[in-house]
């Protein structure tokens, strides 16, 4: 016979696993389990606490406990490749390569990465997936001055921002987000419909020779979110 508070887990995970509890919903507390489920506070606490540990709810101090967003996170305050992110989480990574080209620099390319227009640059396009979902389409303009063998890389094995790190270290980056619509083209190679909004991301990277890359980082809205954890110290009093 399976422990009482193991009892209330199981429940709560048939609920969220049937959709009849979605992400950002209230689940009960643990007065209300208790007496539901005919066991003490402490025993619906533990139940509570444990499925809060594994990231499957979360506590508001004050407000209750709800059903984590079940969408991956990434930071906005670090560059972490897509495929580390994907196996961190203990999942599937592989991509689909779209684009592995030169182009020549329009004026708004040179803009970006501060090269004539008309000079050559590099090009890809990549759709990373997560257990065969696409989660990330990567459209990147590269400097071939500081990457000559780019286009040379089989990208199925590594990333663009793994090879880039190794040849042209990253010594600082901006970046920009914003919610759009995708393009049909671009809403195809996420498998999503034309009307699901996406989280974009704009981000030019440097190295300590110059600017490197360029690329658009497009995510389907209901698969992926961005945060982070800010750490903040008091400052000294005068």
């Amino acid at each position: 016979m399976q422990p009482r508070y193991m009892a209330i887990k199981s429940a709560i995970l048939e609920n969220i696993e049937s959709g009849a509890l979605a992400p950002g919903d209230q689940v009960e507390s643990e007065n209300q389990l208790a007496e539901q489920f005919s066991v003490s506070r402490m025993t619906a606490r533990r139940a509570l606490t444990e499925l809060v540990d594994e990231g499957i709810l979360a506590r508001s101090q004050g407000l209750g406990t709800f059903v984590s967003d079940s969408r991956p996170m990434s930071s906005m305050l670090a560059i972490v490749g897509i495929q580390e992110e994907i196996r961190a989480r203990g999942h599937r990574y592989d991509c689909v390569r779209v684009y592995q080209q030169c182009v020549v620099a329009s004026d708004k390319h040179s803009r970006w990465l501060g090269v004539e227009t008309g000079t050559q640059l590099f090009h890809t396009s990549i759709v990373h997936r997560e257990n065969g979902v696409p989660v990330q389409l990567e459209d990147r303009l590269v400097n071939p001055q500081w990457a000559p063998e780019y286009l040379q890389q089989d990208f199925s094995v590594t990333t663009a921002n793994e090879y880039l790190s190794i040849v042209a270290p990253l010594t600082e980056a901006d970046h920009t987000i914003e919610a759009v619509l995708p393009s049909p083209e671009v809403a195809e190679l996420l498998d999503i419909p034309a009307t699901q909004p996406c989280l974009q991301i704009h981000r030019r990277t440097f190295s300590a020779r110059g600017i490197v890359s360029v690329a658009s980082l497009t995510h389907p809205g209901n698969r992926y979110r961005i945060g982070g954890h800010l750490n903040f110290s008091s400052g000294r009093k005068e």
